[in-house]
């Protein structure tokens, strides 16, 4: 099958012939159909997040069950079916409880074996892990809900606790971002999103967002933050993943609010200077979000459906595979605004 391929960290994106995955018992091995460019794929090519080389990146996917291990019962050639990125084992007290994006013996393709920059991808535990599409879903749309829309559903809904007429303040407007403001904006909260690009911003105030700030252009993010809201966000965001952009969130805050962390802070960025005096005092929440469980995504569809949202709406550009490397390796600067998700039916 082709798939892009890379051999040493931060070292070309090509696509070659690489073998077939082999469809382990409880797995299932799908035909990609799409996959989202996501900044988690660019941190494990440029080795902030260790692959083993050579690898294949990707981990947003959407697409159709091609082959069937021989302990899944469930499903059939021909599903039209997504994941979440962490797949859980299963079987664990973790999972058992409902919590598989924590689970310790979690697979992801995309970083614990290779992804769906490709034309087929493998699913661990699949009975536990796979999720049905509805047919009124495209494959486009459907591919960021693994990672983005997803993340957003869950960092809003089981950390940050939003309610209707709260304050939801979202530093960052990338996919997982824009994705924030769209679901905080179908929960009935008011939206206050932060960016540097003008193109993010208008793409966040089109999604919802009732007041944007150029973080550029501000000396102080959080105490605008402060006086559009009224004191302060009842849930902050960072969903852009830097020091800068988690003081702020957690600044943003008005007493006993909640912060979510969403952007990966890794390596030298792994421990930001959080003011834990005013985390403290004012008894501030601090939460870490990592995905979603395959059981929530009917909560989240029901929520698409009902708002009548359409996650395609969040893709700035669709690529073909050919182009997934260049997108990626893209992301080293500033990229345009939206998702860009690749399709394998382009």
């Amino acid at each position: 099958m082709r798939a892009v391929v890379f051999d040493t960290v931060g070292g070309p994106l090509t696509v070659r012939d690489v073998p077939e995955p082999e469809c382990l018992p409880d797995a299932v091995v799908l035909d990609v159909r799409a996959t989202g460019v996501c900044r988690s794929d660019w941190h494990a090519w440029r080795g902030h997040d260790p692959v083993a080389l050579p690898h294949v990146p990707g981990h947003e996917f959407a697409g159709v069950v091609a082959r069937v291990g021989a302990d899944v019962e469930s499903w059939r050639p021909g599903d039209r079916v997504t994941a979440p990125f962490v797949c859980g084992c299963g079987v664990c007290e973790l999972c058992r409880a409902g919590d598989p994006q924590v689970c310790p013996d979690q697979t992801q393709p995309g970083f614990t074996h290779h992804g769906s920059f490709a034309e087929q991808v493998l699913v661990r535990a699949a009975e536990f892990n796979l999720v049905r599409l509805p047919d009124s879903m495209s494959f486009v749309a459907a591919a960021g809900l693994g990672c983005r829309v997803a993340t957003a559903y869950r960092a809003l809904t089981a950390h940050g606790g939003l309610a209707a007429g709260e304050w939801l303040a979202v530093h960052g407007c990338g996919g997982v971002g824009l994705s924030a403001v769209l679901l905080g904006t179908a929960l009935g909260a008011r939206v206050v999103a932060v960016d540097v690009s003008a193109d993010a911003l208008a793409l966040a105030r089109a999604r919802g967002a009732e007041a944007v700030l150029d973080a550029s252009a501000s000396n102080d993010v959080p105490a605008a933050i402060r006086e559009i809201t009224g004191g302060g966000a009842h849930v902050s965001l960072d969903a852009l993943g830097s020091p800068a952009t988690a003081v702020a969130s957690v600044l943003s805050l008005r007493r006993r609010g909640r912060h979510v962390q969403v952007g990966l802070l890794l390596g030298e960025a792994a421990t930001p200077p959080l003011p834990m005096d005013r985390v403290l005092a004012w008894e501030l929440s601090l939460h870490g979000s990592h995905g979603i469980a395959a059981h929530e995504y009917a909560a989240l569809l029901d929520l698409l459906t009902t708002a009548g949202l359409d996650p395609a709406t969040l893709v700035g550009r669709v690529v073909p595979l050919e182009e997934a490397g260049a997108a990626l390796a893209a992301m080293d600067g500033a990229t345009p605004a939206g998702m860009t998700v690749v399709s394998l039916d382009a």
